[in-house]
């Protein structure tokens, strides 16, 4: 849980799209050491970088099916079961949208056969809930459609603190009214950034996109994450481009701090 000077803390444990680019592990957040936005292919690594056992996850909120957000899900449970929880003490509450079970616990059967059957039956708590309290957390959340692949069933996620902060992760989506209307009442906005501008295609936004949606909300910290650069430093692949001042393109191992008092800071990594 976040430390005494803190009522709340997201890590930006990863901040790659789904080619990772140099510098850059696969898009993942982890708020307040337990509840983690989807489960990439990198997730045990991404987890052991920043210290945090896959024991101690309380949540799991998974915004769509595309790889890169769900293939480290039989990885998760497989550590669980045999390293960090091997009396399956912890319960792992995963939330998704109908169906949902049946695609990762065909994942798991797929990965590892024989192998999950007990974890999926006995350890997971499935919700299909479209709102609902983060239980053991400070955390609610309101799950909403984005525009992205439509085979994918994309969302994002309204994650509201009991202070009344609330943090707007838009999953994988290019432009879409859903996401400007939340926008207008939430502190932080996290943008994906997957594409170019020289890449056309209304399932991701590009920096003009970006750009574009800092302008029209201007008293919204604006994050981007899901980026198609390399990361800042690296010299081969596609260079980071130029955004406002106002516009935070983040990097693995990135954190925003939420103060008692409310007010947010952006710790960087080293």
């Amino acid at each position: 849980m976040p430390s005494s000077r803190y009522m709340g803390r997201i890590d930006f444990l990863g901040s790659g799209n789904a080619f990772l680019p140099h510098g850059r592990m696969h898009a993942l957040v982890l708020v307040d050491d337990c509840v983690l936005v989807d489960a990439p292919p990198t997730v045990l690594a991404q987890l052991r970088r920043c210290g945090t056992s896959p024991s101690v996850l309380k949540h799991v909120l998974i915004t769509h099916w595309h790889a890169d957000h769900t293939f480290g899900f039989p990885f998760l449970l497989l550590e669980r079961k045999y390293i960090s929880d091997p009396e399956c003490e912890a319960v792992l509450n995963v939330h998704l949208r109908p169906g949902g079970r049946g695609l990762l616990g065909d994942l798991c059967r797929t990965g590892f056969p024989g192998s999950l059957e007990e974890s999926l039956e006995e350890s997971i708590a499935w919700s299909e809930a479209e709102t609902g309290k983060l239980e053991e957390t400070e955390w609610s959340f309101e799950r909403f459609a984005v525009k992205h692949v439509e085979q994918t069933d994309p969302h994002g996620y309204e994650l509201v603190h009991s202070s009344g902060f609330r943090f707007l992760h838009c999953g994988d989506s290019g432009p879409c009214e859903e996401i400007d209307d939340r926008a207008r009442r939430c502190q932080v906005v996290l943008l994906e950034m997957g594409i170019p501008d020289f890449v056309e295609s209304p399932h991701h936004h590009t920096p003009s996109d970006v750009v574009a949606f800092s302008e029209r909300h201007p008293h919204t910290l604006v994050l981007v994450t899901h980026n198609y650069s390399s990361a800042r430093g690296e010299e081969m692949g596609f260079p980071m481009p130029e955004l406002p001042e106002s516009v935070i393109q983040i990097e693995d191992g990135d954190s925003l701090l939420i103060d008692d008092d409310g007010s947010i800071f952006m710790k960087r990594k080293s």
